[in-house]
């Protein structure tokens, strides 16, 4: 076959527009640096979306929109956009990589349908890229991996598809394999079609030549080719029946049978390229339009009858009563921008919906398509798209928006828990009421940022998930908000729970002449296993000891006693309360006394029976071998414990867990240690006890 110089996919689709089978909501997760923003911007680019391209680097991509973005050359806000490719509407959300900001990740993936994955080639799976990998599992997210960077210095591709099987316990199925590596990748090989695509140096149209594959290529295609068919066959008898008999399928019962293992989570297909050369980005394309399902290829939408444990589903369909999700805000001077998730039903501008969370109604206002920090208005929403409302009142991120007829609660979004806080204040105290709107704000925006005043020292104290969230979160309040503060010194988000387990008798009688105050309440405490749980409140009142009507004012009195952190004021976890005998007096109880009765008997409880918790960090150093000694030294002075040293190329992975009151400061400590050249990456692993001596110091204050 001669060779022919191509700007147009390899397949030709034939897509009627706004059919659900030609919908793709999909989103780009991978680890910091990895390329997730410099792909978006290419899709953009090849879609026409936009007419050139901004580099990352340059501080000029579209994804990039916020100030802080762009100075950092980081991803901070997950963004949205939308784009067509061959006939479908694809929904594209670029999230963040930094594990500060897995929160943007976290919502994200809860509302999409499909995700690309991407790797950088060179480093590999990394640490954020394990955290984004489970989130996606936890929500049922199939996904596409893309291999990135295959032009630097040491990419290598199988290494990579070898770290996803197992160190993300994946099954990657490469459906292309690369043609050179480093300064000589030069093309692909897809295994499907079995043809070679040469990419053209530079091209921005994504020109390349399709042609046969050479001789000196073609074993090495037809053996990767019979693994890809090996694993394509388990979701289709057919196919399996030609793979046993060593016959041929066609391309189009390939690509069925690989879409089949896709969208069930079973397989996720690998590709490769480089996005900042425009190499191999058409071909990623082509496969989300393969492989990632459409809403009309997944289940029922499941949740429950509101303030029931009722079970109830929608189709994901125009023709069901309209539900939908709001998965961020973007608090604005003219109101709330609340991006939503349309699951079923057709949203309109001027309809009246039901927030299952507050009970009350909510009036659709303005309704636009999003694209990073621009906006296109429209007059509806049909089901399986994304969009924003613009002035939603009282609608914050997870809440559901649904027909007040056919009411529906769909699962709320999880959100890890803060691990460090520091206090702040305006410089100016003209400042003060304008620091509390902007802190509301901001707190609206992202549910893992958390402030709250000290009842003791009466400061703001302001909590997230590490140094750069809280340093980001400063300087849009300065820069953005145009508010002076000054802040106090980074502190850990400590916990506590109950040493041991213990009964009390809380007494809370009251004489002052008239009508008294009496409770009496036996409550037995102890420490329960649940990771971060609540108060767990059991009622084992026999023989009306206390009449039926007080024991919820003893619960809640409990609760307030569990949520007021005691004397340290730290938040206390995993506790089980059982109301077991008391005694009242026809005249004096009341509900108010019994309310004070279980603050009294949790305060009784927790005195010089506590144990504080620490968040310990999951971190990840990456340094040259030289350096390695050093940087586990460290590590271990930090009551770090090095679990696994890997080689990647000529770098060191160290994985370790440290308590994060340890890594305070790090990444210039690591610099010192690697000469500039050492990297890291940290997540939330668990919360452990704090070691006697230095529990001892934190509670006197030091």
């Amino acid at each position: 076959m001669p060779t022919v110089l191509k700007t147009e996919s390899p397949r030709t689709f034939k897509a009627k527009k706004g059919n659900f089978e030609q919908h793709r909501n999909m989103g780009i997760m991978a680890h910091i640096d990895a390329g997730k923003t410099t792909v978006t911007e290419r899709i953009l680019f090849l879609t026409k979306r936009i007419h050139t391209t901004g580099e990352v680097h340059d501080g000029e991509a579209t994804m990039d929109f916020l100030e802080e973005e762009r100075k950092r050359g980081i991803t901070i806000q997950s963004a949205a956009t939308f784009c067509e490719w061959n006939g479908h509407s694809i929904n594209i959300i670029d999230t963040p990589g930094h594990v500060d900001f897995t929160a943007e990740v976290e919502r994200s993936l809860r509302v999409l349908d499909g995700a690309v994955a991407v790797f950088d080639a060179v480093a590999g799976v990394e640490a954020q890229s394990e955290t984004v990998w489970r989130q996606a599992n936890r929500y049922g997210v199939p996904r596409l991996c893309f291999v990135n960077k295959m032009d630097r210095v040491g990419a290598d591709f199988w290494a990579c598809v070898d770290q996803i099987k197992t160190r993300l316990e994946g099954r990657p199925v490469p459906i292309q394999i690369p043609v050179g590596s480093e300064k000589d990748f030069r093309g692909v090989i897809d295994l499907v079609r079995m043809k070679m695509y040469t990419f053209q140096e530079e091209a921005e149209d994504q020109a390349y030549i399709e042609d046969d594959i050479p001789a000196e290529l073609l074993e090495d295609a037809k053996l990767h080719r019979h693994s890809m068919l090996e694993h394509a066959a388990e979701f289709d008898e057919a196919l399996l029946d030609l793979f046993v008999e060593d016959k041929d399928p066609t391309e189009e019962m390939v690509l069925k049978a690989l879409r089949r293992g896709t969208v069930r989570m079973e397989i996720a297909p690998v590709l490769c390229g480089s996005a900042l050369k425009h190499k191999g980005v058409r071909f990623m394309m082509d496969a989300v339009v393969d492989f990632l399902p459409a809403p009309t290829d997944l289940p029922d939408v499941e949740g429950l009858v509101p303030r029931t444990d009722e079970k109830t589903t929608r189709k994901r369909a125009d023709t069901d009563p309209v539900c939908l999700m709001a998965f961020k805000t973007i608090a604005e001077s003219t109101g709330d921008l609340t991006f939503v998730r349309v699951y079923s039903g057709v949203l309109q501008k001027g309809q009246a919906l039901l927030n299952t969370r507050t009970g009350k109604t909510e009036r659709i206002g303005r309704i636009a398509r999003m694209s990073a920090n621009k906006r296109e208005a429209i007059e509806e929403v049909r089901a399986g798209d994304i969009a924003a409302i613009i002035g939603l009142k009282n609608t914050v991120t997870g809440d559901t928006l649904c027909d007040e007829d056919k009411p529906i609660a769909l699962n709320k979004i999880q959100f890890p828990d803060a691990v460090i806080s520091m206090s702040l204040e305006p410089k100016k105290s003209a400042d003060r009421d304008k620091l509390g709107e902007v802190i509301g704000k901001l707190m609206r925006e992202d549910p893992t940022f958390r402030a709250q005043t000290n009842e003791a020292t009466g400061e703001l104290v302001i909590s997230g998930m590490g140094e750069l969230h809280l340093e980001i979160i400063t300087n849009r309040i300065q820069n953005d908000f145009k508010c002076e503060v000054t802040t106090g010194k980074p502190k850990v988000a400590y916990k506590q729970r109950l040493k041991k387990a213990l009964e009390t008798e809380a007494r809370f009688i009251r004489q002052s002449g008239g009508r008294g105050q009496y409770a009496v309440a036996w409550v037995k405490f102890e420490p329960v296993a649940t990771p971060g749980g609540d108060l767990e409140f059991v009622d084992a009142i026999k023989g009306g000891s206390i009449p039926r009507e007080y024991i919820p004012k003893v619960e809640d009195g409990l609760r307030e006693g569990f949520k007021s952190g005691g004397q340290t004021g730290f938040p206390f976890v995993n506790v089980r309360a059982t109301l077991f005998d008391g005694k009242y007096h026809e005249v004096d109880s009341s509900e108010l006394a019994f309310h004070l009765a279980g603050v009294l008997a949790f305060r009784q409880a927790s005195e010089n029976n506590i144990v504080l918790l620490e968040p310990i960090m999951k971190v990840e150093v990456r340094a040259p071998e030289e350096f390695i000694g050093g940087v586990v030294g460290d590590l271990n002075s930090r009551r770090g414990e090095v679990n696994e040293i890997d080689a990647i190329g000529n770098l060191r992975v160290v994985r370790a867990l440290v308590p994060i009151a340890e890594m305070f400061a790090y990444s210039s400590a690591l610099r010192g240690a690697t000469q500039g050249r050492g990297s890291y990456a940290m997540e939330l692993f668990e919360y452990r006890d704090v070691p006697n001596n230095i529990a001892e110091q934190i509670l006197k204050g030091g």
